[in-house]
């Protein structure tokens, strides 16, 4: 089990590596005037406002979330926000203002290379009050009892260890503090074909479990309150397309007969969480 786990962290690691320089080249390829750009066709699906996608850095916009979890945490003015699995920081952007200079922005990731992107865009934006730090959501470097919120974009379902990433975000947390997460999560099981693929592994399916068992880890670790806001389809399509821009990954190949049963078995969903007082 512990090898299995080093080689999916491994897998994960270089896989959104290849996605962070993948998407340098794309946005140095699209600065033309009317050329598509599809990260902002994806966020618009998931729920975030023309402002908001116009607002953050476009070079920290990779297309790659389920959700808006900025819009879902309702921040406030002067709190402390936990981004788990940042990225390119595009989310971490969004909070960024909503916090204002009086507020601070934490965004962790595993991949060096993510996490250097996100450094880079909050240096070209003029951004002092997000701080990018590269570590293990099982393990974070962010000191106990600290922020008011974590957020987090399909990410949890990527790391083996779903348990220790929510007791993370619970020992992070103030008492009273806030969870909001867009993830996705199984209707049924998945077809054998999906849970050997590495690439499926990176393309957020053959990590996600059972809508209940997501639930229930939550509930384990201490959260109380926990509601699932909403749930709809996981947009397979995009993973699998060509040109999904720097949010392509290198999925096995999937026929329309798989692709049908799969839509079936995934959904994205967006839940809220509290730590008891």
């Amino acid at each position: 089990m512990y090898m299995k786990e080093r080689e999916i962290k491994r897998a994960v690691r270089e896989g959104y590596a290849r996605i962070a320089k993948r998407a340098t080249s794309y946005y140095a390829s699209h600065s033309c005037c009317g050329c598509a750009d599809v990260p902002e066709d994806i966020c618009r699906r998931l729920g975030y406002t023309e402002e908001e996608i116009h607002a953050a850095p476009p070079e920290s916009n990779l297309g790659l979330g389920c959700g808006n979890p900025v819009a879902l945490a309702d921040l406030k003015e002067g709190e402390i926000v936990l981004d788990m699995g940042a990225g390119a920081g595009f989310d971490c952007f969004l909070a960024s203002s909503r916090v204002g200079e009086k507020g601070m922005v934490i965004g962790v990731d595993l991949t060096s290379e993510m996490v250097d992107k996100a450094r880079a865009n909050a240096l070209k934006g003029g951004y002092t009050n997000i701080d990018f730090r590269q570590g293990d959501l099982e393990n974070m470097p962010v000191a106990d009892a600290f922020v008011d919120v974590v957020i987090s974009n399909c990410v949890i379902n990527l790391v083996p260890n779903k348990k220790l990433v929510f007791r993370e975000a619970f020992r992070v947390l103030k008492p009273g503090g806030r969870l909001a997460v867009s993830d996705v999560v199984l209707q049924k099981e998945l077809p054998d074909f999906v849970r050997r693929s590495t690439e499926a592994y990176i393309g957020c399916l053959a990590g996600a479990i059972l809508e209940e068992d997501y639930i229930e880890i939550i509930r384990s670790v201490g959260f109380g309150d926990v509601r699932i806001i909403e749930k709809s389809a996981f947009p397979i399509e995009s993973l699998v397309s060509e040109s999904a821009g720097p949010s392509h990954i290198d999925m096995p190949k999937i026929s329309e007969e798989e692709l049908r049963e799969l839509e079936d078995s995934v959904s994205s969903i967006k839940l809220t969480a509290v730590k008891p007082d």
